[in-house]
């Protein structure tokens, strides 16, 4: 059996996402795996990654979104010995979930560049309740 991957949007929780308040700040935590090698650059996944997060740059930017940690995990302190630690975590802060969905929405937005350097993926929506 396939491992499953997830790199979209889930559906029914973006809907229930966006009837939250839309002036409410937010925090996502992106937690990456990035493919060896992108077939459509020949480039690898972490250096493809770099390259959205170039690109996404002025729209982070326009969103008033301010990166809080890129970095990579080094040990499973708490948690399965045999579950493998992400290649990087992010964590993005957002001034409103207006914002955010603004930013994703925004024609020239580069989520594909995303897509493409990722093997797996989670995006979780975070929040100070």
């Amino acid at each position: 059996m396939a491992e499953r991957t997830y790199l979209e949007i889930n559906r029914e929780q973006f809907k229930t996402f966006t009837q939250l308040p839309m002036d409410t700040p937010v925090v996502m935590l992106n937690l990456l795996n990035f493919k060896e090698l992108v077939p459509e650059t020949g480039l690898s996944g972490e250096t493809s990654y770099k390259e959205y997060m170039r690109q996404a740059a002025p729209f982070f930017s326009k969103a008033g979104a301010e990166v809080l940690f890129f970095g990579k995990p080094q040990a499973m302190l708490i948690g399965p010995e045999d579950e493998g630690l992400w290649d990087k975590v992010l964590l993005v802060k957002y001034n409103t979930i207006a914002g955010f969905l603004e930013m994703v929405k925004a024609e020239g937005y580069p989520s594909h560049l995303r897509k493409q350097a990722l093997d797996d993926s989670r995006l979780i929506h975070c929040s100070e309740k």
